[in-house]
């Protein structure tokens, strides 16, 4: 899908961090960025500045996002949003607006993911901030992503990469690089996912982006895993990534670290470990109220369990319960993995709960979310 980088990248950069705290590295640890964030908001609230304040409510948000303190992060973006909106900051809207659309996605509430995102593409483009529109674009294509309609956006994708190799934005290249490599491993191209998630790795530790890189190593450790059963080269990948995401207290990035690990011991058969790890990222996914990571670990300890000699019956309940809940979110290509569970489980077929009409006969994305992906225009960025 695609090419390889011709050129250096710029070093990573972090724009979300804005005024006072724009100095801070992408690589800066969460509580400081919080800590410092905080203290900037009460001075510029103090002074009377509500746009310093709003640049600063985002860095706040975007905190609070990351160390899983949700109701933290959801009012401290409407508040940076109403201050934007109070002297009529078109940009600092659209910022507002993306770190709202992007904790939703991470709630599981896909619609209002989709519509705030498209929200903020339009106010980037009003506001003349390609790159919170950029942002904004590569939110609404992530999140069609993880419902698992490919079709969808992996046109946009490639847009996005090479609009960000264009510009030398390191930080999106490597997201892109990333999401293009999910989609190939999730189809079976496993040769394809490799290269691209290890040119992501290479790229991510020039350009020095912690973050990028660890979600990179993590890609790496699941194919290696999945396509040749290296288990050990698997393991050191997922503990290099974990190091990387303990510096930074990345809370849900090492959740899902956490969870792949049990993963690649799931398929070792190594399934009393695989349980621990299971079990551990599951806890981690429900402190910070994230739904998809909390049934993508349900899903593993139900495997691991019915290995360990639980009853079928109960089995099926479990699977049958998930399903449910991965069609309430919307989350169709992880609907497929719990019936595909249920085959290689021998549990049979499994009683479809669906009780408010949706699942996988419908269409993949919500009218919002097909709506604002058809708006979508790269072309806009230059």
């Amino acid at each position: 899908m695609a090419g390889q980088v011709t050129e250096r990248p710029a070093m990573a950069s972090a724009p979300e961090y804005q005024g006072a705290l724009g100095s801070l590295s992408v690589n800066a640890s969460l509580p400081e960025v919080l800590a410092r964030g905080v203290q900037e908001l009460r001075a510029a609230e103090e002074a009377g500045n509500r746009r310093e304040a709003a640049r600063c409510g985002l860095a706040v948000a975007e905190a609070c996002r990351r160390l899983g303190r949700i109701e933290e992060a959801d009012r401290a973006w409407k508040a940076s949003y109403r201050a934007a909106r109070s002297v009529g900051h078109e940009g600092a809207m659209a910022w507002a607006l993306w770190s709202g659309g992007t904790l939703a996605r991470q709630r599981g509430a896909l619609r209002l993911a989709y519509r705030l995102l498209g929200l903020a593409a339009e106010a980037g483009e009003r506001g003349g901030d390609v790159v919170v529109r950029g942002y904004s674009l590569a939110g609404l294509a992530e999140t069609g992503r993880i419902q698992g309609d490919y079709e969808a956006v992996g046109r946009l994708h490639e847009q996005l990469l090479a609009e960000a190799r264009r510009r030398g934005e390191a930080r999106h290249t490597v997201w892109a690089l990333e999401g293009i490599a999910q989609m190939h491993r999730n189809t079976g191209s496993y040769d394809q996912a490799l290269a691209l998630f290890e040119e992501a790795a290479e790229t991510a530790s020039r350009a020095e982006d912690r973050r990028g890189w660890a979600w990179a190593l993590r890609g790496i450790a699941d194919v290696v895993s999945v396509r040749d059963g290296d288990v050990e080269r698997a393991l050191s990948l997922l503990s290099q990534a974990e190091e990387a995401c303990r510096e930074i207290r990345l809370t849900g990035a090492l959740a899902y670290n956490h969870k792949m690990r049990g993963n690649v011991l799931y398929r070792a058969g190594r399934y009393e470990q695989a349980r621990e790890l299971y079990q551990q990222a599951l806890e981690e996914f429900r402190e910070m109220e994230e739904p998809r990571g909390t049934a993508l670990s349900r899903l593993g300890l139900v495997k691991a369990e019915a290995r360990l000699g639980r009853d079928t019956a109960h089995t099926a309940e479990e699977l049958a319960d998930l399903r449910t809940t991965l069609d309430r979110i919307g989350l169709r290509h992880a609907r497929d993995m719990v019936d595909k569970a249920a085959a290689e489980l021998g549990v049979g077929t499994l009683p479809d709960h669906n009780g408010d009409g949706e699942g996988a006969v419908g269409p993949v994305l919500p009218a919002v979310g097909a709506e604002a992906l058809q708006k979508a225009d790269v072309g806009g960025l230059r």
